[in-house]
């Protein structure tokens, strides 16, 4: 049996000529190269201001841009409404059914009999009051699209 596992192998070699030198290989590229620095060798960044932080480098701020102004929903009928202020909207329509908050935007929320009035409003500028942008209208009954201008008449009329 020795003399067959034997005559298998190429004469000379053995499984430690063939480990040796992969293993050498492979231990190689853990030596640290000089001049490479790796995340764990480079100096925390320093916040501005700081005694040592490098001079050369500028800090800059996020830009903070606005959002833009909302646009406004045109269509006839919506007089006095679209531009309103929510105290101008419960002064026409009465005391919202819904008044839901998202942000620096407000839906009001007003129903009647005949359909439900959805307003949304935005402010023109940051830190103004929010003023009456777009609206949707909708039958009570059942959901179906209504005319806008058709669903404020009938509120209004109420």
């Amino acid at each position: 049996m020795t003399a067959r596992r034997n005559a298998a192998k190429p004469r000379g070699m053995n499984r430690c000529a063939l480990i040796v030198p992969a293993l050498a290989l492979s231990l190689a590229g853990c030596g640290g190269a000089e001049g490479v620095k790796t995340a764990a060798s480079r100096p925390a960044p320093q916040p501005p201001g700081a005694q040592g932080a490098n001079p050369q480098v500028v800090v800059r701020p996020p830009l903070r841009t606005p959002p833009p102004a909302a646009k406004r929903q045109v269509a006839p009928g919506l007089e006095g409404v679209i531009g309103a202020t929510v105290n101008e909207l419960t002064g026409q329509f009465g005391t919202a059914r819904l008044d839901v908050y998202e942000g620096d935007a407000r839906k009001l929320q007003f129903v009647g009999s005949a359909c439900v009035l959805d307003v949304f409003l935005y402010p023109p500028a940051p830190g103004r009051e929010p003023e009456a942008t777009y609206v949707e209208a909708r039958r009570a009954s059942d959901a179906q699209d209504v005319s806008d201008a058709a669903c404020i008449a009938a509120l209004r009329r109420r």
